[in-house]
């Protein structure tokens, strides 16, 4: 091994450090990710919501098994599609296999986009009900009905600070800032307290920020273009063929599998699944980046390589 190897794993071990790369879907963190895994002993941390669901392969973007045998990777595959999974327990895996990959003697790395798991891990988890599935299948069966905007609207009325954070489709947030007003009368803004938790560790993260959204636009589509063309609608298919999933589980809430759900359902055509997908993506992207931006201890990831190296 040479001086520059021992250096860094000297560096990670003692000093403690993960580090986290975080940017808008379809901006090339995993590019740069296996890239910097080159020149650094890096095991990489996926921050995805999707990527915890096992069979949920095309759609997610899941690093291939290449990639993966290249590169450990940890918190993919964790749960089948009907399983729920939850910010609190990624922290709770987050922080094990952060503290696994210290133990020996790598860098972790934190991979992705979904920011609301970055600041779970980041700033702790707040007191809130857990999940009960009489009330969410109630709302579910509400939206169904009237459709995910009027909920947005009901909402409105009982949160409003909840609901101005959320857009009118966002179906999963607003049936759990629901949830949790319905089961304890209580707005979950008023219980959002965004009180910190200390980690075991030092975390220092980076964004990868596109400066040019025509350009991430033109990636986004190309990206659910070739999703597409791999089989995501095969995959749902047989998922479907494989698990007693229904259109209201986080998993196919997911972007690309809602809109490949109700093609398989009959309710739009292979165009329209497609310009769906691609405008969903767009959606997702634009509210990570508002994410992105109100995260004041994001450094450009441009100076990653150098604080991997101990510079």
């Amino acid at each position: 091994m040479s001086r520059a190897a021992d250096r860094r794993r000297a560096f990670a071990r003692d000093r403690s450090i993960a580090f986290a790369l975080l940017g808008p879907t379809a901006s090339g963190k995993t590019r740069l990710a296996l890239a910097l895994a080159l020149q650094h002993p890096l095991e990489i941390v996926s921050v995805d919501s999707a990527q915890v669901y096992r069979g949920m392969d095309i759609g997610t973007a899941k690093p291939t098994a290449p990639e993966r045998e290249a590169v450990p990777h940890h918190l993919i595959d964790l749960v089948d599609p009907t399983e729920p999974y939850s910010a609190g327990r990624f922290r709770e895996d987050a922080l094990r296999a952060v503290a696994d990959i210290l133990a020996r003697g790598k860098i972790p790395l934190l991979v992705g986009g979904t920011m609301l798991y970055y600041r779970a891990l980041a700033r702790g988890i707040d007191a809130l009900p857990a999940a009960d599935a009489r009330t969410r299948a109630q709302i579910g069966a509400e939206a169904a009905e009237r459709g995910w905007p009027a909920m947005h609207a009901e909402l409105a009325r009982v949160d409003p600070r909840a609901a101005a954070r959320l857009e009118p489709a966002d179906a999963q947030r607003i049936q759990r800032a629901l949830e949790v007003w319905r089961l304890t009368g209580t707005p979950i803004s008023a219980l959002q307290t965004g009180a910190s938790a200390p980690l075991p560790f030092a975390l220092r993260a980076f964004a990868l920020l596109p400066q040019d959204r025509a350009a991430l636009h033109e990636r986004i589509a190309a990206r659910f273009d070739a999703m597409l063309k791999a089989g995501l609608v095969d995959e749902l298919r047989s998922l479907r063929r494989q698990f007693a999933l229904n259109a209201q589980l986080p998993a196919m809430r997911a972007v690309g599998y809602r809109q490949a759900w109700r093609y398989l359902e009959g309710d739009i055509s292979a165009p329209e699944l497609r310009d769906a997908g691609i405008a969903a993506t767009r959606q997702l992207a634009k509210r990570q980046l508002t994410w992105l931006r109100n995260l004041p201890e994001l450094a450009p990831a441009r100076e990653l390589d150098a604080a991997l190296s101990g510079d």
